[in-house]
């Protein structure tokens, strides 16, 4: 982790997003005491967690019949949510 002041942040923050997008966490300090961390945004999205719930039902670990019925469970919680209307509730 790579650490930075805060005036030095500001100055260059285009460069700091760079670096944060190719990976890094950068450790931001004012007066040597560390006050942020920025960090890189997740990549995975709701899409993507219901494929790994799929894909754990379908495929579960050997003896992991137990997180195969969790992982089922959880999906169709998921999907039960998804079919509710938020602004009716």
């Amino acid at each position: 982790m790579r650490e930075v002041s805060a005036t030095e942040v500001s100055r260059n923050f285009s460069a700091v997003l760079d670096s944060t997008e190719r990976g890094e966490t950068i450790l931001v300090t004012r007066g040597g005491e560390p006050v942020a961390t920025i960090t890189p945004a997740p990549r995975a999205n709701g899409a993507a967690l219901l494929e790994l719930f799929a894909r754990y039902a379908r495929d579960p670990v050997p003896g992991g019949d137990e997180l195969a019925r969790n992982v089922e469970s959880v999906g169709e919680a998921v999907d039960a949510d998804l079919d509710r209307d938020p602004w009716l509730d």
